[in-house]
């Protein structure tokens, strides 16, 4: 079942989306060459408990992290660790945060240092197709819509799309209904209404999109070890269209 946020629901995921925001935009400034992602991963604990919220994902279904950290080939849920980060990396920094009963949860990519074309293009597409599919979340719309937008952004630019990971939902639970694949056809699915909130994150690969689970149970590679990355943004559909509750405000 789509559970539909009231307004005064919507107000407190605001709250949370704004602290995601604010916390990735902190660890963005962070990332340099040398820097762990194990540094990182302390860092947003440390700024989660300033603003009295928990890391979303710090003991979820037993990751023990307070964020999914995935260099180059890594697609997500990769472990923070003490490996330094060096010139030329890519990286995926998802994370979340739970706030006065309500989550927010968003993700990107960011360039360690100077990268190479191919991986700035990569970015650069994989964020232009996340905010096609916001685009196409609108009032009497199909999901179907927003799933093709990722799709039909990412493939023709000769990228693909992870099949095995999906957004979803969220609200008073990290994952609720709908689950929100970044493929499908235009013009199915559920309708979409006023009320539904839903993180969308396109995962898209330099080659081919399959993926395999490392022996930690958790983080996932590209089969073909070529590079992905992963942007995401929890969004709410309004009476006025789509409102983006992850992005820090002017």
């Amino acid at each position: 079942m789509i559970v539909l946020k009231t307004r005064q629901e919507l107000e407190r995921m605001r709250v949370a989306g704004r602290m995601v925001a604010e916390i990735l935009a902190i660890l963005r400034e962070k990332v340099r060459p040398g820097v762990t992602t194990a540094e990182l991963d302390r860092l947003a604990e440390r700024e989660c408990r300033k603003r009295k919220a928990a890391p979303a994902f710090k003991g979820y279904g037993g990751f023990p992290f307070s964020i999914c950290a995935s260099p180059n080939e890594k697609v997500v849920h990769g472990f923070p660790n003490a490996e330094p980060l060096r010139e030329g990396d890519i990286l995926s920094i998802d994370f979340g945060v739970l706030y006065n009963g309500f989550y927010g949860d968003a993700a990107l990519t960011i360039p360690v240092g100077e990268i190479s074309p191919q991986r700035k293009r990569l970015l650069e597409v994989t964020e232009r197709s996340l905010a096609a599919a916001i685009d196409n979340m609108r009032l009497d719309a199909r999901l179907g819509d927003v799933s093709h937008a990722v799709q039909s952004c990412v493939e023709p630019e000769g990228f693909s799309v992870v099949r095995e990971f999906v957004g979803h939902g969220i609200g008073r639970k990290l994952h609720e209904s709908p689950q929100v694949p970044n493929f499908g056809l235009p013009g199915q699915g559920p309708k979409l209404k006023a009320g539904m909130v839903l993180a969308i994150e396109p995962m898209i690969n330099a080659g081919r999109p399959g993926v395999r689970i490392l022996e930690d149970g958790w983080t996932a590679v590209t089969v073909d070890g070529k590079d992905s990355a992963h942007f995401e943004h929890t969004v709410a559909l309004t009476e006025n269209g789509p409102e983006i509750l992850t992005r820090l405000q002017d």
